[in-house]
C-alpha cells in the first residue's frame, strides 16, 4: 500500500457537482467569476442540487419555497436558551441541526424527493438557527424571516433586527456564493463519509457541521480577525508580519493546498471589504489587509485566501467574530446537501484502509505476570 497523507491528491470519488482545474473553480462548469458577478445564492443554490441554473418561474418558485421553511420548532429556540452565554457558536450550531431530525417527520425517508425537501429545510433553517444563537446570548427576541426576501437579506434582517443596506446584502449574497462549495474539501467528504452508511441527511451535514468547526478549514477567518486586532492599526503591520515570518508563525489566510497561483474568490471579497470599509466610513481593516497581502506575497511568494478579506467583510457588516463559521456554514450547506444527493444516487460506502506501523508478533501476558 502507498501511504497519502491526509489524502492529498488521492481521487476519491467522481463528482459533477464543482470543479478547480488549473486554479479555475466551477460550479457545474460556470465561473465562479461568473457566478460572483451575476448569480443570487438562491440561483447557486439551485444550481448545485439540479445541475443547471434555474428559469425565472423556478428561480421563484425555489426562493419561495426557501423562505416558507425558515422557522424552526419552538423547542430548538428553548434548547438555544439553555446553552451557556459563552457558547462555542459551531458547537451550538451543530447541536442544533442535529436535533432538527427529530422534528422532521421524513428525517428516516431515503427517497429522493423526501432528500430534496429536506435539503430545502436545512439550507432555509441554518441561517435562522445561527441569528438566534447570536440573539438568545444576549437576551434578544429571535427575528422571523421577511416573506420575498433573499437568504442574505434575511440573514442580516435576522440577525440585527434592522433592514439591511443594499451594499451589505450583496456582499453577503457574494460571500455565500463563493462558499457555497469547493469540490472534494473536508466538510464536504465527511458529509460523504457519513451517508455513503445510508444515515440520513441531517446526520451527514452534522458531520460536516463538526469537520467546518477546525481551525484548519472553516475557522480561518475567525483567526485573521484575531490577526488584525492584535496587529491593532497599519502602522504596526510591517513589524508584525516580519516577526511572524521570523519565528515561522502560520499566517492565516494565505496560501491553499489547491491553488498555487491564488484563490480565485479572493480579490472578489477584497472588492467587497473595500466598498464596506466606504460605507461605513472605517477603512482600516481593509487597508491592514492589503498592506499584509503586500508584505506576504513579496516575502513568501504566499497568496490569500476565500478566509483572509471574508474577515473585513464580516467586521464591516457588524458580524461577531465567533459567526464567521457558522455563517461559513450558511453557505457550505448548500455544496453539501448536493453532494449528499449526489452520493445517494451511486452509493458504496467509504472505507479505506491504513497502514499498521504498530508492534507484531506481540502475545497475550496474564494480568499476575505483567510489569
Amino acid at each position: 500500500m502507498t501511504v497519502t497523507k491526509g489524502l492529498e491528491g488521492v481521487v476519491a470519488a467522481t463528482s459533477s457537482i464543482s470543479s478547480i482545474i488549473d486554479g479555475v473553480l466551477t460550479y457545474r462548469g460556470i465561473n465562479i467569476d461568473e457566478l460572483a458577478e451575476n448569480a443570487s445564492f438562491e440561483e447557486v443554490v439551485y444550481l448545485l442540487w439540479f445541475g443547471k441554473l434555474p428559469t425565472r418561474k423556478e428561480l421563484s418558485e425555489f426562493s419561495e419555497q426557501l423562505v416558507s421553511e425558515m422557522h424552526v420548532p419552538a423547542q430548538i429556540i428553548e434548547q438555544l436558551k439553555l446553552y451557556p452565554k459563552n457558547m462555542n457558536t459551531m458547537a451550538a450550531l451543530r447541536s442544533a441541526v442535529s436535533s432538527l431530525a427529530l422534528f422532521d417527520p421524513e428525517a428516516n425517508d431515503m427517497s429522493r424527493e423526501a432528500n430534496i425537501r429536506k435539503a430545502i429545510r436545512l439550507q432555509a433553517k441554518i441561517p435562522v438557527i445561527v441569528a438566534a444563537i447570536a440573539r438568545v446570548r444576549e437576551d434578544k427576541p429571535v427575528v422571523e424571516a421577511k416573506p420575498g426576501k433573499s437568504i442574505a437579506y434575511n440573514f442580516l434582517y435576522m440577525l440585527t433586527g434592522k433592514e439591511p443596506d443594499d451594499i451589505a446584502v450583496e456582499a453577503l449574497n457574494k460571500a455565500l456564493v463563493l462558499h457555497a462549495d469547493h469540490e472534494l474539501n473536508a466538510s464536504t467528504f465527511s458529509a460523504r463519509v457519513t451517508v455513503a452508511t445510508l444515515s440520513d441527511i441531517y446526520s451527514g451535514v452534522t458531520s460536516a457541521i463538526g469537520t467546518l468547526k477546525g481551525p484548519l478549514h472553516g475557522g480561518a477567518n475567525e483567526q485573521v480577525m484575531v490577526m488584525l486586532e492584535q496587529i491593532g492599526n497599519i502602522e504596526n503591520v510591517e513589524a508584525y508580519i516580519d516577526e511572524a515570518l521570523r519565528n515561522k508563525v502560520k499566517i492565516m489566510g494565505f496560501g491553499h493546498r489547491v491553488y498555487k497561483n491564488g484563490d480565485p474568490r479572493a480579490k472578489h471579497l477584497q472588492r467587497m471589504s473595500y466598498e464596506l470599509g466606504k460605507l461605513t466610513g472605517n477603512t482600516k481593516w481593509y487597508e491592514m489587509s492589503v498592506k499584509i497581502e503586500e508584505l506576504v506575497t513579496s516575502k513568501k511568494g504566499l497568496k490569500p485566501n476565500v478566509d483572509f478579506y471574508s474577515a473585513s467583510v464580516y467586521t464591516s457588516l457588524e458580524i461577531p467574530r465567533d459567526l464567521f463559521t457558522p455563517i461559513f456554514a450558511v453557505s457550505r450547506v448548500s455544496g453539501w446537501t448536493a453532494h449528499i444527493l449526489e452520493q445517494y444516487e451511486d452509493n458504496r460506502i467509504i472505507r479505506p484502509r491504513a497502514e499498521y506501523v504498530g508492534p507484531t508478533n506481540n502475545r497475550y501476558v496474564p494480568i499476575d505476570q505483567r510489569v
